[in-house]
């Protein structure tokens, strides 16, 4: 398998369905459907052809697009032919291909990675892609269009640009001091707007909680004592039954989870083994999970049955606690201000006020931010790595500019891992082309 082999697939859905759309890329792409079809029709014009095998038999009748490279998805000679979607056609004229030289069935997401190495994408655009076609709510839909767009990486393409230029302000100086046409401090130029970088950078990282939140969804623990209601709670915020209830503690011995759909946003509910000492070992190591599930989430629900003091406490966790007192429709005359809410799972009580909390979290959380959010641990990863680096060269006034320099590279390279674009950069041409150092 070489990137000169031309490869196909089935790029639609699942079958059977009523269009069935097979892709082809590759220098034998043209071949191929030429083969099959009889003629070929204008590029990017789509023209109803009978789909033959080499001995004349028809497969089918449909549809045949083609897509001269460069300019197509993969940057390589592209075909498309839309056949009905059987899977017995399907099946047919898949196997027809395959007996074509240099011709095989493409890997998982090989045409997006020939995307990519062919300079159509590059990596936040293909997993912005990826995350499109598994997005299942609005907020996931734009966030993922977003990066799949470019959005994303125009910001980290225009600060890589800014470093390249500092860079070659930097070398200008140390190479070519006695040019008369090169600044003779950088200083201001150079420094003032690396702040301004720095600031950029760490604003956009605050972004990246939400970003993730988006992308994976936020994670909601529901956690109490046995018989504080959790299982019920559950339940009803699912609408359906999803965990057992009973009236014996300790019902729940393993972490349960419902997804949900709050706004747009991705909600991940997390149902958890009543938190209490114990001695019995299965129920031992429910809690154990319960607590692990809670030190790793986004917000937590603490319910204790009305009357009961709420737990304000987990340990390992430090984000924000909505207490919620349970099972109002036995205690119709009590209300504390001990909880935030007073909820009834049985009778509805209290739900929709449950739901604006959540509303209202996730408005918090998105407020005055616009999409183009990092959402992965490696863009976080990344962009720390690229913020600690141009935060060390502010604070090398001392060390000369060489050392500032290298830390500056070291911030240009992480950003460009972000991108896949970890080019070598030819600061030299940059320098000749702004100073006329080239006499």
């Amino acid at each position: 398998m070489t990137a000169n082999d031309t490869i196909y697939a089935l790029s639609s859905g699942g079958l059977p369905a009523g269009v069935a759309v097979i892709r082809i890329s590759g220098p034998a792409a043209f071949p191929a459907a030429l083969s099959l079809a009889g003629s070929l029709p204008a590029p990017r014009q789509a023209a109803l052809k009978t789909i033959r095998t080499r001995n004349g038999l028809m497969i089918d009748r449909g549809l045949v697009l083609i897509f001269p490279g460069p300019t197509s998805f993969t940057g390589e000679d592209c075909v498309e032919i839309h056949v009905h979607g059987g899977k017995a056609v399907v099946n047919a004229l898949l196997t027809e291909l395959s007996m074509f030289d240099a011709c095989r069935l493409a890997e998982h997401g090989e045409f997006s990675r020939r995307a990519l190495e062919n300079g159509k994408m590059d990596l936040v655009e293909v997993e912005g892609l990826a995350d499109l076609i598994s997005a299942e709510t609005e907020m996931q839909r734009r966030l993922a269009l977003e990066h799949a767009a470019g959005g994303l990486s125009d910001i980290y393409n225009g600060w890589a640009d800014r470093l390249t230029r500092v860079r070659a302000l930097i070398e200008a100086e140390l190479d070519f001091a006695d040019e008369d046409d090169v600044p003779g401090s950088v200083s201001d130029i150079v420094w003032a707007d690396m702040q301004r970088l720095h600031s950029e950078l760490s604003d956009h990282l605050k972004g990246a909680d939400l970003g993730e939140i988006i992308r994976d969804g936020l994670k909601v623990v529901i956690a109490g004592p046995p018989n504080a209601g959790k299982s019920s709670l559950m339940n009803a915020l699912a609408k359906r039954e999803v965990a057992i209830v009973t009236d014996i503690a300790g019902t729940t011995r393993d972490v349960l989870h419902v997804d949900l759909n709050i706004e747009g946003y991705a909600v991940k509910l997390y149902d958890t083994a009543g938190l209490r000492e114990t001695d019995e070992i299965i129920e031992r190591e429910g809690i154990r999970r319960a607590l692990k599930t809670v030190a790793d989430a986004d917000l937590v629900l603490s319910l204790a049955e009305i009357g009961d003091r709420p737990q304000l406490d987990f340990p390992g966790f430090s984000g924000k606690i909505v207490t919620l007192g349970t099972k109002s429709d036995l205690y119709p005359d009590q209300g504390s201000k001990e909880y935030d809410v007073l909820i009834s799972s049985e009778t509805g009580v209290g739900l929709s006020e449950l739901h604006q909390f959540l509303r209202n979290d996730l408005k918090d959380r998105s407020e005055s931010l616009s999409l183009a959010l990092p959402s992965r641990l490696r863009h976080r990863t990344l962009l720390s790595e690229s913020l600690a680096a141009v935060a060390a060269a502010l604070a090398s006034e001392d060390r000369g500019l060489d050392i500032r320099a290298e830390y500056l590279r070291q911030a240009a390279t992480s950003l460009g891992r972000i991108t896949g674009r970890v080019d070598v950069e030819d600061l030299l041409d940059v320098i000749f082309s702004e100073f006329c150092i080239g006499k």
